[in-house]
C-alpha cells in the first residue's frame, strides 16, 4: 500500500513540512516565522497553535488535502529520558511538552502540533520518534567522577538511529546486530557508540560536552572553568553562552558556518588549526567509543552537514582508520528519517511505544 504521511520539525525560527508518499518526498516547505511573530509569545510551548494554523496555511495553499494523510509524525522534545523507538503522542505526553522536564526548545512544539493536527482527521495518529532524550546508557557510563554530577544521555538520537538502520540495511544486516560508531557532525556534534541496537554511550550534545563544534565548547578544563565562573566577570547566562551558543568555531574565528570556516581554511593557517582541532576532538571521541565496545565496530559512520567536508572527513579517517572502516552519509535528512519511522508502524514492522510521565 501507498501510505501518505506528514511530518513535522519545528525549529527555533521555522517550521519544516513534508508529505511522504512511502519513501517519496512529494512535498516539502520551510515555513519562516520573523522574530515579531514569535516575540508576542511568552514561552516556546505557547507557539503551537499559531504554528499549527501556519502548518495547515501552507498545506491548503499549496492544495495538499489533509483528509488524505494516513499518520503523522513530529519532531520529538525534551521529555523525560526515554528508550529508544516510535511514541504515540498521548496525554501525558502532551503534558510533558508544555511543561518540559528538561528543558525548553522549538522542538517540544513536533509532538503538540502533530496530535492537533491528527484530532482533526479520522482515524489517523500522531507520533514523535527517537527525540534528543533517547537514553539507553549503560549505567557505568552514568557514573561521571563526583555523585553531585550524574552524565546525561541527550543527543541527535534521530539522525543517528537513521543512517545506522539505513548502513545495517545496505548490509542486509539487521541494526540489533551491528556494533557502529556514529559521529554526528553539525552545529553539535554527538558521537556514539551503538552496540547491538542500543546506543550504549554517548556525549550530552546539549550541554556541549565532548568535542568542541561550530558553536558548543565541548569539555572545557574543569579547573579553569571554575575559576570563571567565581571570577565575578561573567553572570551565569554569559558562561552558558560560552558553553552552548558562542563556543567553538563562533568563539576562535567569530562565526559559525563550517563552510566559511571549511572554505578559508584553505588559506588561512589559523581557520585551518582550529578546524583541524575540531576534527582531531572528534576523532579522539571515536577512539574512547571504540574502547566502549571492545574494540568490535564494524563501522564508524559520520553523518550531518559537516560531513560533506571532505578534508576535514579525512583528517578524521586517518586517525581512525585502523579501528574501523569509514562510511559517510553527508547531512540531516531529519523530514526522511522521521517519514521513515511513521512508514514501519504503518507497515507494522514494529508496533509504537507509550510514554508515561
Amino acid at each position: 500500500m501507498t501510505y501518505r504521511i506528514l511530518t513535522i520539525n519545528p525549529g527555533s525560527t521555522s517550521t519544516k513540512i513534508a508529505i511522504f508518499e512511502n519513501e517519496t518526498n512529494v512535498f516539502q516547505k520551510n515555513i519562516k516565522h520573523s522574530v515579531e511573530e514569535l516575540s508576542k509569545f511568552d514561552s516556546i510551548a505557547s507557539q503551537y497553535e499559531f504554528r499549527k494554523h501556519k502548518v495547515l496555511e501552507v498545506l491548503k495553499e499549496n492544495h495538499q488535502e489533509i483528509n488524505k494523510i494516513d499518520c503523522i509524525v513530529g519532531r520529538g522534545g525534551l521529555l523525560k529520558p526515554i528508550t529508544s523507538g516510535i511514541y504515540e503522542v498521548n496525554e501525558d505526553m502532551i503534558h510533558d511538552l508544555h511543561n518540559p522536564p528538561m528543558g525548553e526548545h522549538a522542538c517540544n512544539l513536533g509532538g503538540l502540533i502533530a496530535s492537533d493536527i491528527a484530532k482533526m482527521l479520522k482515524g489517523v495518529n500522531a507520533y514523535i520518534a527517537d527525540p534528543v532524550v533517547v537514553d539507553e546508557l549503560e549505567e557505568v557510563a552514568r557514573i561521571s567522577g563526583h555523585p553531585k554530577f550524574k552524565r546525561v544521555s541527550i543527543f541527535h538520537a534521530l539522525n543517528q538511529k537513521a543512517v545506522a538502520r539505513r548502513y545495517a540495511k545496505e548490509k542486509n544486516r539487521k541494526y540489533e546486530d551491528c556494533n557502529l560508531i556514529v559521529a554526528h557532525l553539525g552545529g553539535g556534534v554527538s558521537v556514539g557508540a551503538h552496540k547491538k541496537g542500543k546506543v550504549i554511550d554517548v556525549n550530552n550534545a546539549l550541554d556541549g560536552e565532548g568535542p568542541f563544534s561550530p558553536e558548543r565548547a565541548g569539555t572545557l578544563p574543569v579547573g579553569q572553568l571554575a575559576k570563571l565562573c567565581f571570577s565575578g566577570e561573567y553572570k551565569l547566562a554569559e558562561v552558558k553562552q560560552m558553553i552552548t551558543g558562542k563556543g567553538g568555531f563562533a568563539a576562535y574565528l567569530g562565526t559559525n558556518d563550517a563552510l566559511e570556516v571549511e572554505k578559508k581554511a584553505e588559506t588561512d593557517p589559523y581557520f585551518s588549526l582550529i578546524s583541524n582541532a575540531m576534527a582531531y576532538q572528534i576523532a579522539k571521541s571515536i577512539g574512547e567509543m571504540a574502547v566502549v565496545l571492545d574494540g568490535k565496530v564494524d563501522v564508524i559512520i559520520l553523518t550531518g552537514g559537516i560531513a560533506y567536508d571532505e578534508k576535514f572527513c579525512a583528517y578524521i579517517e586517518e586517525k581512525t582508520k585502523f579501528i574501523a572502516p569509514i562510511k559517510r552519509y553527508p547531512g540531516e535528512d531529519e523530514m526522511q528519517a522521521l517519514a521513515m519511522n511513521g512508514l514501519r508502524i504503518m507497515n507494522k514492522e514494529t508496533e509504537n511505544l507509550i510514554y508515561k510521565k
